[in-house]
């Protein structure tokens, strides 16, 4: 139901245009920023979709979503070199203690080995078990299929610009985080003043 008019006291007004939700010039359009607003949605509309692929991997190797993104980050990042919780934490943008808990759960299921590195007795490796592996394994021609069709409208130079387009972004987006906490810390402070 689309709302065109609005009776007050006799006259009739026009719904009020809420603010702007960027000023930058780059990212209106004719002073509009609807095409922004049309980006950020079809974003959460894309992670929604892309989490609902991920999660129905998990559901096939009978463990969570979560767990499922954990342990493909270890077999890949850790093909080249050891990784750690920290180094898993920081890739996923999630905390160290999440990343703990979930590769503990994930140890007990035989899917990933701990090892004390040898530099360093303080530091866990995190290494995929031949176990965790061959459950991987069982679902990657399925992985191919699903993945080639979500990602088949990318031609080879569209897909480079993502990939670079999204890192960039993930690294502003941590700016902006960041100024978003510290805009609301300054804000209790006047508040409280």
């Amino acid at each position: 139901m689309k709302v065109t008019e609005i009776k007050n006291g006799g006259r009739q007004s026009r719904p009020r245009k809420p603010p702007l939700t960027v000023s930058r010039p780059e990212l209106l359009i004719k002073g509009s920023d609807q095409e922004f607003r049309r980006l950020v949605h079809g974003l959460f509309a894309y992670l929604a979709i892309h989490t609902g692929i991920r999660d129905g991997y998990a559901e096939l190797l009978g463990i969570g979503g979560q767990q499922y993104t954990i342990l493909l980050c270890i077999r890949h990042l850790g093909a080249s070199k050891p990784v750690s919780v920290r180094t898993i934490a920081d890739h996923l943008r999630l905390s160290g203690s999440f990343i703990t808990v979930e590769t503990n759960k994930l140890e007990a299921m035989g899917l990933v080995r701990k090892k004390r590195q040898t530099r360093d007795r303080r530091m866990l490796s995190l290494k995929v078990t031949p176990r965790g592996d061959q459950l991987m394994d069982s679902i990657a021609p399925l992985r191919r299929q699903v993945n080639d069709t979500q990602f088949s409208v990318l031609n080879a130079a569209e897909f480079r610009m993502l990939v670079a387009t999204i890192y960039r972004l993930i690294e502003s987006g941590d700016h902006a985080l960041s100024l978003l906490q510290f805009l609301k810390a300054d804000r209790r402070v006047r508040a409280a003043e």
